[in-house]
C-alpha cells in the first residue's frame, strides 16, 4: 500500500527544502543546486569586488561559484550536496572561498 506523495519501495516523491525563507521542492537524487535552479533560483551569492550573482557553473564540484549554506554549515557546494527533506538553505552573500572571482 503507497501513501500520496511516496512509493513504500522508493520513498517520498519529493523533499521541502527552504532557501532564505523560500519553499522549494527537490526530487530524490538531485542536488540542491538542480533544485535551486528548477525553482527558478539562479544566483545565490556574489562575488566580492563586484557584486556579481553567481549559482551553478560547471555542476561538477570543480569550481566554487555555487557555494552555499547548508543547515548552517557555510562554503557547500550545492552541485554536490544531495538534497534531503528539511533542508535549510542561505545564500552565502559576498563569501569568496578560492580568491579568484575574475574580476
Amino acid at each position: 500500500m503507497s501513501h500520496a506523495g511516496s512509493d513504500e519501495r522508493t520513498g517520498p516523491s519529493s523533499y521541502r527544502l527552504t532557501f532564505d525563507g523560500t519553499t522549494v521542492t527537490a526530487r530524490p537524487g538531485q542536488s540542491v543546486g538542480a533544485a535551486l535552479v528548477a525553482a527558478g533560483i539562479v544566483a545565490w551569492r556574489t562575488t566580492r569586488r563586484e557584486g556579481r550573482p553567481r549559482g551553478l557553473f560547471c555542476g561538477i564540484g570543480v569550481c566554487f561559484d555555487c557555494l552555499i549554506t547548508v543547515d548552517g554549515r557555510p562554503g557547500q557546494r550545492a552541485c554536490l550536496v544531495p538534497a534531503r527533506d528539511g533542508m535549510r538553505l542561505s545564500a552565502e552573500g559576498d563569501r569568496e572561498e578560492d580568491g579568484d572571482d575574475g574580476e
